[in-house]
């Protein structure tokens, strides 16, 4: 399993985790779509949110692996901001299988990501009393 270095582990001051530390030994947990209601928690879309943005920082328009990068909040971005490079050869239980993110649908969905001046990971300077 790659593991992607420098890729956050979670969204910042929350427990939405965005990577694994280790492969699964009683399998690899397949990567599935997830439907999005509109009804979703604030915290769940702004879990999304930090999400691509993670991986518009980290990868761009590149094709990535799958590494160890999180299957269920991948799997709420499946299908539609995030895209499998090669259908064919596709396998949901594979860490190495390939995706990418699909810009124009990913700046639909979360046009802050794709801002000039936003920065989602950006360390907080001020200091506390």
């Amino acid at each position: 399993m790659h593991k992607h270095r420098g890729f956050p582990s979670r969204l910042p001051s929350s427990d939405f985790q965005f990577t694994i530390r280790r492969a699964n030994p009683r399998g690899v947990t397949p990567l599935v779509a997830r439907e999005r209601f509109r009804d979703r928690r604030h915290a769940d879309k702004k879990a999304d949110e930090g999400f691509m943005a993670a991986l518009w920082h980290h990868f761009g328009e590149e094709p990535f692996e799958r590494g160890n990068l999180d299957a269920g909040r991948l799997g709420w971005l499946l299908g539609r901001e995030v895209v499998v490079v090669d259908k064919d050869a596709f396998d949901p239980k594979d860490y190495e299988a390939m995706l990418r993110i699909d810009v124009a649908k990913a700046k639909i969905s979360f046009p802050a990501v794709f801002d000039e001046g936003a920065d989602f990971f950006e360390e907080d300077d001020e200091e506390w009393d």
